[in-house]
């Protein structure tokens, strides 16, 4: 064999063995952690104004906007038992409501 035809053999098992290292894939562990509390929203006009800004108030503690919470946008997630939720603007209670919420449910409000 002469010179050029055993650089042209190294080169081409130097390309096979990269390609067929490239083609091996590690093993891989995933893990990964499910969150089944409950979860809470609210469907209401959205272009309302006062409503967006109504404060969301459950078991006594503000929560944040009723805006954050629109249903198919935002949720809440709380403890899995029974829970008071009101919807709150500026000293009007617009909204009332107590519900058991288990483990995995998915609560729309509907506030009018």
């Amino acid at each position: 064999m002469n010179k050029s035809t055993s650089v042209a053999v190294a080169w081409l098992t130097a390309c096979v063995l990269v390609t067929v290292t490239g083609c091996v894939q590690y093993p891989t562990e995933r893990q990964s952690v499910v969150d089944l509390r409950p979860q809470i929203s609210f469907r209401f006009d959205v272009a309302d104004a006062r409503l967006n800004e109504a404060r969301v108030v459950v078991n006594g503690l503000d929560s944040g906007r009723l805006g954050d919470f629109v249903d198919g946008k935002g949720a809440m997630r709380v403890l899995p038992g029974t829970h008071t939720v009101q919807i709150i603007s500026g000293n009007e209670v617009l909204f009332t409501e107590r519900a058991y919420l288990g483990d995995g449910v998915v609560r729309p409000f509907n506030v009018k």
